[in-house]
């Protein structure tokens, strides 16, 4: 899996029609629909702003008034060959007053982020999981100093009569991890999940 360094965009002009290639980075959905309406506003009295968003926990696509199947597929298309992640696509278009035809458009949509991408820094994502794991109170502290010794994060913890850590950690570190928090805590750590 790859990530996106930075954004970058492109332009083409196809049959007077003028498509703008968009990618960049996002972290969720929410940072999405932020940027895609800072789009709106950057590119005013453009007839679509057509978007593909790939995140993980949350993806989504919209042709905004193209012919079904004619701009995000083929945006999707080229994103997924690159096997991107955490990332937005936009192609925002001008109508140029002479229509491509179902193929001119997804053509012309593949190509605008094909060549964004063309300008790109790709970066290597590793994969992550988000497990949870309990223990006694008096653990808690040195379950908390071994995350950070293995570069995790700790996003909440829940207490009742034990305390449990959801954690976010590489998939590659989580069996040095947990052989660790065993003998650290003399077996006394339960993976939740």
């Amino acid at each position: 899996m790859y990530a996106l360094a930075a954004p970058v965009d492109t332009e083409l002009d196809i049959k007077k029609s003028r498509f703008i290639g968009i990618v960049m980075p996002v972290a969720s959905r929410e940072a999405a629909m932020r940027e895609l309406g800072a789009l709106r506003v950057r590119y005013p009295n453009a007839t679509h702003y057509c978007w593909v968003l790939l995140c993980e926990g949350a993806s989504g696509f919209d042709d905004d008034g193209e012919p079904g199947g004619t701009a995000a597929k083929p945006m999707y298309n080229v994103l997924m060959h690159k096997g991107l992640t955490n990332v937005l696509a936009v192609v925002v278009r001008y109508y140029g007053g002479i229509k491509l035809g179902a193929g001119g458009l997804t053509r012309a949509y593949g190509q605008a982020v094909s060549e964004a991408l063309k300008l790109a820094t790709l970066t290597a994502v590793e994969p992550t999981t988000e497990p949870r794991y309990r223990c006694g109170f008096a653990h808690e502290a040195t379950l908390r100093r071994l995350a950070e010794r293995h570069a995790a994060e700790v996003l909440d913890a829940a207490y009742d009569d034990a305390v449990t850590l959801r954690l976010r950690l590489k998939v590659r570190d989580v069996a040095a991890f947990e052989a660790d928090a065993i003998e650290a805590l003399s077996g006394g750590l339960t993976r939740c999940d």
